[in-house]
């Protein structure tokens, strides 16, 4: 239908413009009213601007003509981009512009002289295909520098619908590489992918009222209603699976483009020439193929060879070789044969050439003859903001970065499928990692692996979680954390596993989530779990270090240490012992804008007798000035600086936070884990409750990602152990109340 609305939405703006060029005298001979872009493309939106040049002949001067032709337009309430060019202009603005060029590819003749258009139409195309083998690299540039700042169409979670990649403007440049006669592309998958984005973007600008592009979370209620979806989840899996052939099919001809250029022309007939890689499988025009002798019927692991191979090389698993195989090959049996298995593996370890078969693997519908499952989790958008992919393409990522640690374990074959695996169970009520476990067993039996490597990768789905988590909320220092971790895992080949995978999958997230802070923790958490492992016993309890104290301490001032650390900073503070200075000094850290990751505080005896309080700061921000932080501790403690005001609790609308006590987390102090919204001040806010209450800190760890903090305390009474269910009861409401929102 709303092709149809294209459609008569460009006849009555073609009436329009040849309304108006008539109006203003243009004539027939040498002068010629065109369209391009967009509505070139007879593609306008509802809310679509009017791209129109009025073209002349180098030797024809329009006058007032132009004028004449806009006035009537504008009158009418159309929005109209225009310029005014003689023909050589246009083909010199080509040769300088490629976005230019590619703009004229669409040229279409609404009024004037039909033989002009004609002619500028043909030199177009003429000099674009003359040009394409050298500007054909420059073109890819500019569509990945695009790529870079848009994001991916299938898995943004505020998708742009034309600049993203796999967006509306990588359709038009491939018809633009199908115009060049180098490549050639699947024109029925292209077209029925771009129409039904172009449908999406017509819905779009009615729900939004304007004209845009970029889907809004609130937009997708009004987007399912108007294409005729059930719900929000269904519209969004429509514009991302959308999104993701015209990506596989903008990868595949770039491929083919990049080799056609790279290779020299021609002469004489084509014979295709065939490589054998493996049996039944060849290389051909840098593209997996089956050779002559192939027989899929009969053959259950040709689909996994074909694939393994042309992921190993780095090239093009053909498409139409791989919807042969979806349809022609013979099952596999239960368990699987140990070539199918290993070539699942190896097609799993190739690294970056894995995706480009994975794709090809989805959108042929070869992968549901591996992989039935991966249904459950296709196009699937994760809850948590930080991760940059669908739930789907994050898991394949996940692969990629684990085939680069293949040599730092035992079993590689079980760190890939596990990678592969590890958020299967993403999509139910039931927690993921354990929802996801039983399935993973089931996939792990049916590929052939022994019971014991099962059971090795149904540990690691269950428990990839385990390190991050606990690394970055929970005090290695205490017996009790390296005691559960070891229970949990089991044995040093698990851990081995689980550490190499805990890797692959954060870097797969995002940035923030492998940093050199939380690679720090993780892997000195997996180091002491080793040795808890490794003698029987947990690590005994770090004993304090007894530090020096300077002389501006005995006097009764504050001493602050700054030490470049990775990516932030460490910061030791020293200063007379007394309740609330822990508060007080996150106040300087939140005053300052400084994220705070995790803070290790304890007591000793100063020269005099008097007790020091001494705590280590692990900060995100580098190059602190410790004069500067001296400064604003000084003026909060001697109160010139309003931290009520300037650091009150959040308002009304924001989600109340979560405190609990954890009684099994340690068996040293009281642990109280913190959940809100990330903000500066959470760790003060939370210390000056508990210095309010006599309770000291005895070790702070914060962990933020995305828009939410946990932060967990390890609390005590002064100068005793952990609390009584009471005061930790106590210590819990009151911890609530200062976050609360008023």
């Amino acid at each position: 239908m709303t092709a149809d609305q294209r459609a008569q939405r460009t006849a009555e703006a073609d009436a329009l413009c040849r309304r108006a060029y008539e109006q203003a005298g243009g004539g027939d001979v040498g002068m010629a009213l065109v369209a391009v872009g967009g509505y070139g493309r007879s593609e306008l939106a509802p809310c679509s601007d009017l791209d129109v040049v009025l073209v002349t002949d180098d030797a024809v001067d329009p006058g007032s003509v132009a004028t004449e032709i806009w006035y009537p337009l504008w009158d009418s309430g159309t929005t109209i981009d225009h310029s005014v060019r003689h023909l050589g202009e246009m083909v010199t603005a080509a040769d300088a512009d490629l976005r230019v060029a590619l703009g004229l590819l669409d040229i279409r003749h609404l009024a004037g002289d039909p033989n002009l258009t004609l002619r500028l139409r043909t030199t177009m195309l003429a000099q674009w295909r003359r040009h394409a083998r050298t500007r054909l690299p420059a073109l890819h540039e500019l569509v990945r520098s695009r790529h870079q700042r848009a994001g991916e169409l299938a898995h943004l979670s505020v998708p742009d619908l034309k600049e993203a990649d796999g967006g509306l403007r990588d359709a038009t440049v491939l018809k633009a590489l199908v115009a060049t006669w180098l490549v050639d592309v699947p024109h029925v998958a292209l077209e029925q992918s771009r129409q039904a984005l172009l449908d999406v973007r017509d819905v779009l600008h009615g729900v939004a009222g304007r004209a845009t592009d970029r889907v809004a979370p609130e937009a997708w209620a009004g987007l399912a209603e108007g294409l005729g979806l059930p719900d929000e989840a269904a519209a969004q899996r429509h514009v991302r699976e959308l999104g993701r052939r015209i990506t596989h099919l903008s990868r595949l001809t770039w491929r083919r483009a990049a080799d056609v250029s790279a290779a020299p022309a021609r002469v004489g007939p084509r014979r295709p020439s065939l490589t054998p890689v493996a049996a039944g499988v060849a290389l051909a025009g840098g593209e997996i193929v089956l050779d002559r002798a192939a027989r899929p019927a009969s053959d259950p692991g040709l689909l996994l060879r074909a694939a393994a191979a042309a992921a190993e090389q780095d090239v093009v698993l053909a498409p139409p070789t791989a919807a042969r195989l979806a349809a022609e090959t013979a099952p596999l049996p239960e368990p699987w044969p140990a070539e199918a298995r290993q070539s699942l593996v190896r097609m799993l370890a190739a690294g970056r050439g894995l995706l480009g078969v994975w794709e090809t693997l989805e959108e042929t519908g070869a992968l549901d003859r591996i992989l039935p499952e991966w249904e459950r989790v296709r196009l699937l958008p994760h809850a948590s903001v930080i991760h940059r992919y669908t739930v789907d393409r994050h898991m394949v990522e996940t692969c990629v970065e684990a085939s680069a640690l293949i040599r730092t374990v035992g079993r590689p074959d079980v760190l890939m499928v596990a990678a592969l695996l590890h958020d299967i169970g993403k999509g139910g009520v039931v927690e993921h990692s354990v929802a996801g476990e039983p399935i993973a067993r089931e996939i792990a039996t049916r590929m052939g692996f022994a019971p014991e490597c099962v059971d090795l990768i149904g540990r690691l789905v269950r428990w990839h979680l385990l390190l991050s988590e606990t690394a970055t909320t929970r005090d290695p220092d205490d017996p009790a954390t390296i005691e559960l971790v070891a229970e949990r895992i089991g044995d040093v080949e698990a851990l081995s596993l689980l550490t190499a995978l805990t890797e692959a999958d954060a870097k797969a997230t995002s940035p923030q989530a492998w940093t050199s802070w939380r690679s720090g923790l993780i892997l000195d958490l997996s180091r002491r779990v080793r040795a808890a492992l490794d003698s029987g016993v947990a690590l005994p309890a770090v004993e304090p270090e007894v530090v020096d104290v300077p002389k501006v301490v005995r006097k009764g001032g504050v001493a602050l240490d700054v030490e470049a650390v990775g990516d932030g900073s460490r910061v030791t503070a020293l200063a007379p012992d007394r309740v609330g200075l822990l508060a007080d000094l996150a106040a300087v850290f939140a005053m300052e804008r400084v994220p705070v990751r995790a803070a290790r505080v304890w007591s000793q005896e100063g020269a005099r007798g008097g007790a020091v309080g001494v705590s280590v700061w692990e900060v995100g921000t580098p190059d602190l000035d410790a004069g500067r932080l001296r400064t604003t501790y000084e003026a909060i403690v001697a109160g010139r600086l309003d931290l009520a005001r300037r650091l009150r609790p959040p308002g009304p609308g924001e989600l109340a936070p979560i405190v609990e006590v954890r009684p099994d987390a340690s068996r040293l102090s009281t642990v109280l884990e913190v959940r809100a919204a990330d903000r500066p001040g959470i760790v003060h806010l939370v210390c000056a409750a508990l210095a309010g209450l006599g309770i000291a800190v005895r070790s702070a760890h914060v962990d933020t990602l995305g828009p939410q903090a946990v932060d967990v305390f390890y609390v005590q009474e002064a100068g005793a152990g952990a609390l009584t269910d009471e005061r930790a009861a106590a210590a819990a409401h009151a911890v609530r109340a200062a976050l609360t929102p008023r």
